[in-house]
């Protein structure tokens, strides 16, 4: 590719020109082609994930759904007694079950937090499910666990660690309907638990972290217009760094003179630097901290994009796994929190892996991941080698939550040897600089030398970063 030049200035060149007179060239699209072998990330990101900016320092939003997770947790330990007449529980007499104090661990941007939080998700007029633990004599010997559905009718959030649900009315006990006025009969209740209703003794008890959740909502014909409630977007930035790859300057004489083994000794180099320009961008991509602005001895700042690994680690998930044993078990295990849908997953993941973990995933012998995987029995993970699209070969693994495409990852080596990195490419973006008409997409500036001089010289050029969205879509996989 780097021998492929417009012989004369003004026409369209069809790859790198190196002998048009200070011009420069976008190779932006062509550059990502150079051996994607040896850098599989960027070429991925170029052909699928690549998405221009205006900006060197790009602010993006998060969005995290939180209608399909509007779970909590119980404060301490609530408990209703069974009131009777006659042979039908019409009421239940409530000591300290009229309330609810509830948090969850994930705030109101929707990301998973270690500190509990009062949710702001719970409304009044919802149909809400808690788990409770029911004793038909009040002492406990003789517990069951059963589901009560209840409607909210106050919500009062008193702090931001916590929310009270006000028990407005009953719907449902241990699957029994529960109409006012009508309540449980005892014959009922005793054909679906253990142990019957007994007044004033049997207790049902919300415990402590009991599982509680928004089931729905119900209103009466002719009702107003409910209170609402939002998700916030979470705001994130990225940085693009600049990538400068230059040719050392070449006299005229040199340009001139016919070399062995390769004739044109500048075009030669030329070739080796285009591939050390796409493998700067490779290794950032990989293992970049990212920073906004660092002040040098210039005067001028400096933007490092953020990496994969590092973000990941930090902010994403991480799995450990072991040579020696792991196989479908822990693997499943880990994949039912990884595709866990609430969490933004696209349900597809691309798997760099070091060539030491590509190697394990494709052993054949009593001790290797495929035999733990497939040969067991025929309910295990479906893997199977498969070509990329993009030259690579790809080990597909397809769990029963979604699939990993498992491709070799070269960069990953020596201190990443156990590494692999599972990236959502739904939720991330190669971000190059372009605006005003201008791209600093990867682009090559021909002649940077003086005029005085007597020789060329010549600069590859890139200015954009990874943004990196939904950390917990990601994955490091570590093996030990």
């Amino acid at each position: 590719m780097a021998d492929v030049y417009s012989a004369t200035t003004g026409n369209t060149p069809q790859g790198v020109s190196i002998n048009s007179t200070r011009r420069i060239f976008n190779f932006g699209e062509r550059v990502a082609e150079l051996a994607p072998m040896q850098s599989p990330f960027f070429t991925y990101l170029s052909k699928v994930s690549k998405r221009p900016t205006d900006d060197p320092v790009f602010k993006f939003l998060e969005r995290r759904h939180q209608w399909q997770r509007r779970n909590a947790d119980v404060k301490g330990v609530h408990e209703v007694t069974a009131g009777v007449v006659g042979a039908t529980y019409s009421t239940f007499a409530v000591n300290d079950f009229e309330t609810l104090e509830v948090d969850c661990l994930y705030d109101n941007f929707g990301r998973v937090v270690t500190t509990e939080v009062g949710p702001k998700f719970f409304i009044p007029g919802q149909t809400i499910a808690a788990k409770i633990s029911y004793s038909a004599d009040g002492t406990y010997g003789d517990s069951e666990e059963m589901i009560a559905i209840f409607k909210a009718s106050t919500i009062v959030a008193t702090s931001s660690t916590e929310t009270i649900i006000t028990v407005g009315s009953w719907v449902s006990i241990g699957g029994l309907p529960y109409v006012t006025g009508q309540g449980i009969t005892n014959a009922d209740f005793d054909d679906k638990h253990t142990g019957s209703l007994t007044n004033g003794t049997s207790i049902f008890k919300c415990l402590d972290n009991a599982e509680v959740q928004v089931i729905g909502s119900a209103w009466a014909e002719g009702t107003s217009d409910p209170e609402g409630w939002k998700d916030e977007f979470y705001s994130r930035e990225g940085y693009c760094q600049i990538f400068k790859t230059a040719i050392q300057l070449f006299s005229g004489t040199s340009l001139a003179t016919r070399y062995r083994g390769v004739a044109n000794e500048y075009k030669r180099v030329w070739q080796e630097k285009l591939m050390e320009h796409k493998m700067d961008i490779e290794h950032t991509m990989l293992f970049g901290v990212g920073q906004p602005a660092v002040s040098e001895t210039s005067g001028e700042p400096t933007r490092y994009s953020w990496g994969i690994v590092p973000y990941t680690e930090m902010y994403g998930k991480v799995y450990n796994f072991t040579y020696s044993s792991s196989g479908y078990d822990d693997f499943l295990d880990a994949m039912e929190d990884f595709f866990a849908p609430e969490s933004g997953n696209s349900g597809s993941k691309l798997v760099m892996a070091s060539r030491k973990v590509i190697t394990f995933l494709n052993k054949l012998g009593s001790n290797g991941f495929l035999d733990n995987t497939i040969g067991a029995s025929q309910y295990r993970l479906d893997v199977t080698n498969i070509p990329g699209n993009f030259g690579h070969n790809v080990t597909k693994i397809s769990t029963i939550y979604g699939d990993l495409h498992f491709i070799a990852q070269p960069l990953l080596r020596g201190m990443w040897e156990d590494y692999a990195v599972a990236v959502d490419m739904k939720n991330v973006s190669y971000r190059c600089l372009a605006a005003n008409g201008i791209s600093r997409d990867t682009h090559i500036v021909t002649n940077v030398q003086n005029n005085d001089i007597d020789g060329r010289k010549d600069l590859i050029l890139t200015e954009a970063g990874l943004e990196i969205d939904l950390p917990e879509t990601h994955a490091i996989l570590k093996w030990s």
